[in-house]
């Protein structure tokens, strides 16, 4: 016969650690009620009436080896059918549902779920005041997710998007830690938000893709922050979209021998890069280099599936090099183009009257 170990330690009131031979399991609940999951992987419900003896347990969820038993079973005894007939197609399977925290979930980790559910920015504040002196990375995570819903909620909102910079450039200056990351992995893998990175592209992004680097970045530019801008979209990793932000902050600046070592090898791939080369030709256009613009402009125009409002900037770009060049006819075509495409486009009153 042999030994059995067991044992049952509290770790706060109505939850209990089990130790035995086969592994540790967890217990949740008190008299009446109590989930348990067991070292095996089973989960199971026991309900009983205090004082009686009486009780009654449910598996709510059976064990790995089981499933994996039941699993083989089925493979085992599955349909073989013949050559000339195809297999039906499986029964349609509906998406699976996000996930959300379990019994033992943290706190703080429940009560931000919970607001991500609501989308009411304002509600945050009073978890990371609950939570925030004991788990730093739940104030961290409260500050992304209010200043991100107010940049998604509050366009023409100028106390939202002042409240966005401040929160945003706070979590941009933290380090990232594994707490806030496997919650992003866990809650908000797909999760994205809108970010202008500038007029005519806008970007959806995750957390993981930078959003928060980037988004401050443009609410930074938009403050007329410069330098905080420069710095946060700097810190981005390197990917078309912190490129596109990084060059218009570098343009807007008088950088423009960055820009162009920056976009140095791109090429005409889709709207991103060629709002690069737009802003590549601008770049040597800004510096006297006239006819190296012109080229990059016609580099940018080649492929005329690209976006229009890229297009038409790229077209009034290349009307104000011809203009400096005294080439009116050539700037006359390009700002025509615009007109005729959208006579409201910005800054094509401007052209207009250069022209003439």
């Amino acid at each position: 016969m042999g030994f059995r170990i067991r044992k049952s330690i509290q770790i706060v009131p109505g939850v209990r650690m089990n130790v035995s031979r086969s592994g540790i399991g967890y217990s949740v609940g008190g008299k009446g009620v109590r989930v348990t999951r067991h070292a095996n992987g089973r989960v199971s419900r026991t309900v009983s009436i205090p004082g009686t003896g009486i009780s009654h347990q449910r598996t709510l969820r059976r064990s790995t080896s089981t499933q994996r038993t039941r699993t083989a079973q089925q493979s085992s005894t599955r349909t073989v059918h013949p050559a000339s007939a195809p297999p039906p197609p499986p029964p349609p399977t509906s998406p699976p549902k996000p996930a959300k925290p379990g019994v033992l979930a943290p706190a703080w980790e429940k009560d931000l779920f919970a607001l991500l559910q609501s989308r009411q920015p304002n509600d945050f504040i009073a978890v990371a005041r609950k939570h925030g002196r004991s788990t730093p990375h739940a104030r961290l995570l409260a500050a992304i997710l209010e200043g991100l819903l107010h940049v998604e909620l509050g366009r023409g909102n100028p106390q939202a998007q002042e409240r966005a910079r401040f929160l945003l450039g706070w979590a941009a200056a933290q380090d990232a830690t594994r707490p806030l990351l496997d919650f992003v992995l866990e809650y908000l893998p797909d999760r994205t938000w809108p970010v202008e990175i500038m007029p005519a592209v806008t970007a959806q992004l995750r957390i993981v893709d930078d959003v928060v680097l980037l988004a401050v970045a443009e609410l930074h530019q938009s403050a007329g922050d410069l330098p905080a801008a420069i710095w946060s979209a700097e810190q981005a990793r390197p990917t078309t979209h912190a490129a596109l932000s990084i060059a218009d902050l570098y343009s807007d600046a008088g950088r423009h021998q960055d820009v162009i070592e920056l976009t140095n090898d791109v090429t005409n791939a889709d709207d991103t890069t060629a709002l690069l080369l737009g802003l590549r030709g601008r770049a040597f256009a800004q510096i006297g280099f006239n006819d190296a613009a012109r080229e990059v402009f016609k580099e940018a125009l080649r492929v005329r599936s690209r976006s229009a409002a890229i297009r038409h900037r790229v077209l009034l770009e290349r009307a104000q090099v011809d203009l400096t060049q005294n080439r009116k006819a050539a700037a006359r075509k390009s700002i025509e183009k615009v007109l005729a495409e959208d006579p409201s486009y910005p800054g094509l009153s401007e052209a207009l009257t250069a022209l003439n």
